[in-house]
């Protein structure tokens, strides 16, 4: 039973950083992409960024050019620098595989002056 735990986040003001960070019990992350999603109440989890396995990223159009996905040596982290936020960026972040399995808690992100 793989346990994902989420953290880093926080209340930021706009334009502030923050760096969000994600443990895995395993090493999951070695044979998956790894994602980042959010989700905002009343919406649905929507996918914003992920690695490949090559060490390829992706991101959605929505955070492109301000969040940076990355991983760490041992395959089990995963890590999501978020700079030049928008209120828009308030959310519950999660990491996960890409395609998801099951989800931890989550770590709230509140951005507002």
């Amino acid at each position: 039973q793989v346990q994902l735990v989420e953290s880093g986040g926080g209340l930021v003001q706009p334009g502030g950083s923050l760096r969000l960070s994600c443990a895995a019990s395993g090493s999951i992350f070695s044979r998956s992409y790894m994602g980042w999603y959010r989700q905002v109440p009343g919406k649905e989890r929507e996918l914003v960024a992920y690695i490949t396995r090559g060490g390829n990223t992706n991101y959605a159009d929505s955070v492109k050019g301000r969040f940076t996905i990355s991983r760490g040596s041992a395959n089990n982290t995963v890590y999501l620098q978020m700079n030049s936020l928008k209120p828009e960026d308030t959310a519950v972040y999660y990491c996960n595989t890409v395609p998801y399995s099951n989800w931890g808690q989550g770590t709230q992100v509140t951005v507002s002056s």
